[in-house]
Formats: C-alpha cells, sequence, structure tokens
C-alpha cells in the first residue's frame, strides 16, 4: 500500500476493500454448505476456463473477487461440517484474523533482530503449550531444550531426523556425507513422510526399517527389537526411531513406553509423530497419548488439525538444541549482529530448513487467548462424543464392520463385502458432493475413514451424514427381500 503513488494500491482503497474481502469469507462460511463437499470437476476444467494471457491493465479488486466466482467450483471444502476425510485441518474465525494480521505485518523472523516479537511471542507460545498438554519439562525453553513452529509435521520429522543423524555421526554427516550405515525404524502404518525424510537427509531408503504392526495396527515391539539387534550385527548404526501416536491410517497409538526403553537402552534417537492426536492432551482425560512420552528426544503436533489453528502450524520440540543446531547453523556475513553473537537471543532460522520464517505464532496466539484452554477442551471433548455416537449407529448396524480401535475421532469401517463393493460404496458417497471421506487398507482390507473435527461439523451433521449412507443400503435391502419373495411366488 502506498498513497505516494497511482501505481499501488492506496491504504483507503486497501481499507473498502479489506471489508469487501472479509463480507466475502463470512458469506462463504454462511453457505458452505451449499456446494459439493469434494470438487466435482474433471482435470484441467479450471485451466481451461482462465484467459491465457495475463492482463496488460491491472483490474479492479472487486473484479478480481468476481473472479473467484470460477475457482470456487474447483475448490473442495475442507471447512465443510460434512467433510471427513483425512484430518480435520482446522480453522476458526481468531486464526484467520491472526493470520490475517501475520500478513499485514509481513515480517520475515529469520533472527531475533528481524522481529523481535516474532521470535519471542513464538517460544511464549510453545512454552505455554508445554503446560497446557503436560508435556515434558525438558521442552521448555528454559531448559536445554525448546521447541519452534514448522510448516508441517512432515517437516518437524525431517528436522529431527538431521537432529538425530548428526548426533550418531558426531556432526561428520554435514561435513563428509552420510557414509551409508545409519538405520531408521518406523512402523508399516507411519506417515509417508518418514521415508521423504530418509531421502532427503542422505540415509536412503535401503536403510529404513519398516516395523510390523499387531492386531491394533500398532507397532510391533518385538520386531524393532529383532531389527536392531540384526542390523547391530551387521555392523550398521541404528540412529532413529519414529513412533507415532495417532496414525493416519487408523489412529493407531504405538506404544511409546516400551519403544522408549528400548532405545534409551541402546541410545537411539526416539521421535514421537502425534500429528492428529497431540491436542486431545489438552484434556486431562486423554493424556494416554503423552504415555511414554518422556523417552523422546523430539515431538510433534499439528494445531492446525485439531486445534483451531488454520494451516500451517505444526508444534516441534527436541529435548536437546544442540544437535539440531549443529545440525542446521550457518552464519553468513549478511546474518552477523550484535545480538546473534551473544547466547540472549534465539535465531529461530537455525530450527527449520528454510531461512525465511513465517510470524506464524500470531495465529496461534489469537486462539489460545480467544477459547482459553476450557474452550479448546470443550471443542475437542465435544469431537470425541460424538465419535463415540457414530461409533453406536455403526455398530447396530450389522451390515458394517468397525475393524479397528476409535481411540480419537477417526473410525475405520466397511461394508461386510468385497474390496470392490466398499470402493464403489465410498464413490458413491463421494460423487454425491453430500460429504467427502477418504480410504486406506487395514489387512488387505478396503476401508472407509470418517474423521471427525471440523470446527463447523456438529452432531447433527455427523447424524444426517450416517443416514445418508446407512439409507440407502436399508432400501436396497428390502427391495432385495422383495424380489425373493415376489421370485418364489412366482415359480409357486
Amino acid at each position: 500500500m502506498n498513497n505516494k503513488t497511482k501505481l499501488h494500491m492506496s491504504t483507503d482503497e486497501f481499507r473498502k476493500a479489506g471489508y469487501k474481502a472479509i463480507d466475502w469469507i463470512a458469506d462463504y462460511y454462511e453457505k458452505i454448505e451449499d456446494y459439493p463437499v469434494m470438487s466435482q470437476l474433471s482435470p484441467n476444467e479450471i485451466i481451461n476456463n482462465l484467459p491465457d494471457n495475463p492482463p496488460i491493465k491491472g483490474k479492479k479488486f472487486d473484479d478480481i473477487l468476481k473472479d473467484m466466482d470460477l475457482l470456487m467450483n474447483g475448490i473442495t471444502h475442507w471447512q465443510s461440517p460434512n467433510f471427513h476425510a483425512f484430518f480435520p485441518c482446522s480453522t476458526s474465525g481468531p486464526g484467520i484474523l491472526g493470520d490475517l494480521l501475520s500478513t499485514g505485518l509481513a515480517v520475515n523472523g529469520m533472527n531475533w533482530i528481524t522481529s523481535p516479537s516474532a521470535t519471542e511471542l513464538e517460544i511464549h507460545m510453545l512454552d505455554w503449550l508445554v503446560k497446557m498438554l503436560d508435556l515434558p519439562e525438558y521442552f521448555l525453553s528454559s531448559s536445554s531444550g525448546g521447541g519452534a513452529i514448522q510448516d508441517t509435521a512432515s517437516s518437524s520429522s525431517l528436522i529431527a531426523l538431521l537432529a538425530a543423524r548428526e548426533k550418531t555421526t558426531k556432526t561428520n554427516s554435514n561435513k563428509a556425507g552420510c557414509s551409508g550405515n545409519l538405520t531408521v525404524y518406523t512402523s508399516s502404518q507411519a506417515h509417508s513422510s518418514i521415508e521423504k525424510a530418509v531421502k532427503i537427509a542422505g540415509i536412503g531408503t535401503d536403510n529404513l526399517r519398516l516395523v510390523k504392526t499387531n492386531k491394533n495396527f500398532a507397532m510391533d515391539v518385538e520386531h524393532l527389537k529383532q531389527l536392531i539387534d540384526k542390523d547391530i550385527k551387521d555392523n550398521l548404526k541404528p540412529s532413529f526411531v519414529s513412533a507415532t501416536v495417532g496414525t493416519t491410517s487408523s489412529t493407531a497409538l504405538d506404544p511409546v513406553e516400551k519403544i522408549g526403553k528400548i532405545c534409551k537402552d541402546l541410545n537411539i534417537w526416539l521421535h514421537v509423530d502425534s500429528a492428529m492426536a497431540g491436542p486431545a492432551a489438552i484434556c486431562p482425560e486423554f493424556r494416554f497419548v503423552n504415555k511414554g512420552l518422556t523417552y523422546a528426544n523430539s515431538y510433534t503436533f499439528n494445531p492446525h488439525k485439531w486445534m483451531l489453528t488454520n494451516f500451517d502450524c505444526s508444534i516441534f520440540y527436541i529435548q536437546n538444541k544442540k544437535y539440531l543446531l549443529n545440525a542446521l547453523s550457518i552464519m553468513p556475513e549478511y546474518l552477523k549482529n550484535k545480538q546473534s553473537s551473544t547466547e540472549q537471543v534465539t535465531d529461530l532460522r537455525d530450527w527449520g530448513i528454510p531461512l525465511g520464517r513465517r510470524f506464524r505464532s500470531l495465529k496461534l496466539w489469537s486462539v489460545i487467548n480467544y477459547y482459553g484452554v476450557k474452550g479448546i477442551q470443550d471443542y475437542i471433548r465435544n469431537d470425541m462424543h460424538i465419535t463415540q455416537k457414530l461409533k453406536e449407529w455403526i455398530n447396530k448396524d450389522d451390515r458394517f464392520e468397525i475393524i479397528a480401535p476409535t481411540p480419537l475421532t477417526l473410525i475405520c469401517f466397511r461394508l461386510k463385502g468385497s474390496n470392490d463393493e466398499n470402493e464403489k460404496l465410498l464413490h458413491n458417497i463421494n460423487k454425491s458432493g453430500s460429504m467427502y471421506l477418504s480410504h486406506t487398507k487395514l489387512d488387505n482390507k478396503y476401508t472407509l475413514r470418517f474423521s471427525i473435527g471440523t470446527s463447523t461439523s456438529s452432531l447433527a451433521h455427523v447424524k444426517n451424514s450416517w443416514k445418508k449412507i446407512f439409507i440407502p443400503f436399508k432400501f436396497f435391502n428390502y427391495f432385495m427381500v422383495f424380489f425373493i419373495f415376489y421370485s418364489l411366488s412366482k415359480n409357486n
């Protein structure tokens, strides 16, 4: 914005356009249920309806806003109350406004000196979260560890692996590269980001060990120990174990405490990925998700999944920050300053992959202050209640089966039929536009995932979604009974 030249948007024009943009967003949320949840477009439909060339003369913002009508056809509505795919990508009014403030300030918080508030508010928010979720005290900034906000849990897991790599090799891998003898372990049900991380970190997928799971789809500790023992016998160096609390496929809970004891005995880095499940610990009765966390060398969870803080916002903690700083710190001349040369400040550029850092803590600060601890607890408890009600409804219908435990807010269920029948059911559900579910395979069974947690969703929405799945099959069964009796009567 610049009032001195006609080239830029003036503050007065910005104010008027800003009101319209906020109104547009508010209107969107008021009519969000009018849209099909999953975009129904075919590939390239949006591109084919966009102008071939950019405008020579600029447009008024009103005209740009009108062009959103075209783009809305290609939006899958993650904030719809009937979005139940993947995991929630939660948001809230305070989160959106906090992000708007961050965007408006447009600071780059790479060093403390480039905006002290960006660094110090982030550190303070992560200290708040340690207290709110009852996490190990060594994650506090006043300890030898601490934390920082990353974009996603994928990035958090990557930097944890880099820190573990440098610990195992005593920083030699940063200098000479990986020698090919480091090994990494995670469950076969773990997020794909671990496989990507071993590629990026130079460890290689040949050195990634996928641990078998038990009947509940959680990591098999005995198999983990067997894999580690074999690698040690083969003169390899077990470096990193990633345990998951709330796997993507089924929200399985790896036995972190048992895994942690093995890692402690063998001096192996334990990373705990609790991307979805982590916020549950804000409620004391759900702190089973923290069991064994005192063994963790690093930990991550996502407020953008289940804590009303819009994407992207992933929390990363580390027990001993020196390993992370050894892995990622560099100091070119143009970044040197008096404050960074002391130990009085933290430069968060050393806590992640990019040099530049957004002021993400503003939206987290806005959410926590607006809702308070109690408000966030009420939100999480309500989602847990809704999940258990849905579980009751599914269990009452003997045509369906729930094939994985439901510790949190994901239900994995399927028709008692073939994989093809279940795939067709999911296709019809999503094609209807009335809701959006995703799938996985558990024990090679095509399984529907019904995820709860979107901030706009209520028990009534979930009940209505279940009816839309349940009733067509009810009528189908009535039709089959009628058809059988009709056929028998004709034959007689």
